[in-house]
């Protein structure tokens, strides 16, 4: 494994959130936790599905959910 794959995902959401916040220039915002699930999820859907070869068991034990689970996030994410 190199050196970057173990870098943690923190700092680059902390990152990023930290640039969002500056860019509001003090608007008002709110479902900040939705869209940031929402971004960093379906990207993981699509890396985790194309890994597997779309294979949704083995996506879904990748993933650590259940394959139901993962059909409705596939859906919602309009990736089935």
């Amino acid at each position: 494994m190199t050196k970057d794959r173990k870098a943690p995902l923190a700092p680059c959401v902390k990152q990023s959130l930290e640039r969002y916040f500056n860019d509001l220039n003090g608007e008002k915002t709110s479902g900040v936790y939705d869209m940031v699930i929402a971004e960093v999820e379906r990207p993981l859907l699509e890396i985790v599905m194309r890994h597997v070869k779309s294979n949704q068991c083995k996506a879904a034990m990748l993933l650590g959910i259940n394959r139901n689970t993962l059909r409705k996030k596939l859906k919602r994410h309009k990736l089935d």
